[in-house]
């Protein structure tokens, strides 16, 4: 009898390992292509054509545990990687030097960069929002040991994703109860940030990411917001008034008009065929073949915008390829422009990355480990080029893209994949991203237990 509880207590403890979503995230310039699976970071230098050779004082490997973040600065010179470590870690991407190390007293979930490139803020799983100040790394300087400061607090709530607004004045944070908030970035941030502009409140599941449209008409911009309630949404921050919102689950998209008009997929040749809206979802292997979808199973796991805000990139769980968006300014509304799907092989995007300088969308999926299985961090990229609303996207293929088999290799691991693992991984991801920002329901009995025994030091604010 013991031995048998004891194997089902090993299986259950299998089935609740965390695992982590491949992150990818793209120079501005598209310079580098940095690619985070599990507690591997991995850089790969365009110019060059070479991976990049990251120098860290305190040793190899960089991160112990899987990395929740990756982002370069907004000017290109930094670039910030933190995770389930308890790290923080500051580049200097001039010569992938390791120019500062944080320590978090919680797990990180999520980074963001000021957009002079002087401060550097990041969120952990108890709603802490802190500050560094980084101002003056470049080049081989390192800042040596730089203390974090509380910024804000969303108090116990986990932040999934954190923007610095395009002209810097706000600094904005999503939280799993379904909450935006905007807060006013100050001069002196290490002071701590307590003026509070506004709160975008509407979804009615954690918010997943942020991304903000670019407008000459709005130079502080139009946030974008996705979650699990399967809808991106597009907000005012000034005032927190909701715009618009844009279903993005399968049959809310079947709706549209556009989709019936213009739905595609697009082979790894290039090749478009025009589809029926309904055999396309089924390509993609978002619809269930009984067609009700699963619960949460249509979250928004990540969304991008282009330099010129025309369009949105959106990754939603179970959907084997991209929707794009289009969003229009003036009349501040949404609408599904296209649906890209990945012909071919198995690739549910978990991150994208945007690159202005070459109209490129760059997409990874992939997950830090497999319950149950041998295998070592996963990681695909796929690129699609002509990001534009007057073109057609187009998939490369794996010649086609830049840095070519050498990126490839650096990036994945390997120049080569086993598909059959990438469905499994993404089943995986959607588990843990469940587990991780749905709330769990705690009878009132367990309720008073764990609050009796949770160690967490509350934190003045």
């Amino acid at each position: 009898m013991e031995e048998a509880e004891a194997e089902a207590e090993v299986e259950s403890n299998r089935d609740n390992v965390e695992v982590a979503p491949a992150l990818i995230a793209v120079h501005p310039e598209q310079i580098s292509v940095a690619v985070a699976v599990g507690p591997d970071l991995r850089v790969f230098d365009l110019l060059a054509g070479s991976a990049a050779s990251l120098v860290d004082e305190c040793g190899a490997p960089f991160h112990k545990d899987p990395i929740r973040a990756i982002r370069f600065g907004s000017r290109g010179k930094l670039f910030v990687s933190a995770g389930d470590d308890k790290t923080v870690k500051i580049w200097s991407t001039e010569s992938w030097r390791c120019v500062c190390t944080v320590s978090s007293e919680k797990r990180v979930s999520a980074v963001a960069i000021s957009e002079d490139g002087c401060h550097v803020c990041f969120a952990d799983k108890f709603g802490v929002v802190w500050v560094v100040d980084v101002a003056g790394s470049h080049g081989h300087v390192t800042l040596g040991d730089r203390k974090p400061t509380p910024l804000l607090s969303h108090y116990c709530s986990i932040i999934p994703s954190l923007e610095f607004s395009p002209d810097g004045r706000f600094i904005l944070s999503a939280d799993r109860d379904s909450k935006i908030r905007v807060t006013n970035f100050p001069k002196k941030p290490l002071n701590g940030a307590h003026e509070i502009q506004s709160f975008c409140l509407g979804h009615t599941e954690f918010v997943s990411c942020l991304a903000f449209v670019h407008a000459r008409e709005c130079p502080q911009g139009l946030l974008v917001s996705g979650s699990g309630d399967s809808t991106v949404r597009l907000w005012d921050i000034s005032s927190g008034a909701l715009l618009d919102t844009c279903e993005v689950a399968a049959k809310s998209i079947m709706n549209y008009e556009c989709i019936l008009l213009r739905s595609l997929t697009i082979s790894r040749g290039g090749k478009s065929d025009i589809l029926d809206p309904h055999l396309l979802f089924l390509k993609a292997g978002l619809l269930e073949s009984n067609g009700e979808a699963e619960e949460h199973g249509h979250a928004v796991t990540d969304l991008c915008t282009t330099i010129s805000g025309l369009l949105i990139a959106v990754a939603i769980q179970s959907l084997q390829g991209i929707v794009l968006l289009s969003c229009d300014v003036s009349a501040q509304t949404l609408s599904v422009s296209k649906v890209v799907s990945i012909a071919g092989e198995a690739f549910v995007p978990t991150c994208l990355g945007f690159s202005p300088a070459e109209g490129k969308l760059w997409m990874v999926t992939g997950v830090s480990s497999l319950p149950a299985c041998n295998y070592p961090p996963l990681a695909r990229v796929r690129v699609i080029s002509a990001i534009d609303a007057e073109q057609e996207p187009v998939v490369l293929g794996d010649d086609e893209i830049p840095g070519g088999e050498k990126l490839l290799e650096t990036l994945q691991g390997s120049a080569s994949v086993d598909e059959s693992a990438f469905l499994a991984a993404a089943e995986a991801v959607k588990t843990a991203m469940r587990n991780l920002l749905i709330k769990k329901q705690y009878p009132a009995d367990n309720r008073e237990s764990r609050k009796k025994t949770r160690n967490d030091r509350k934190l003045k604010m």
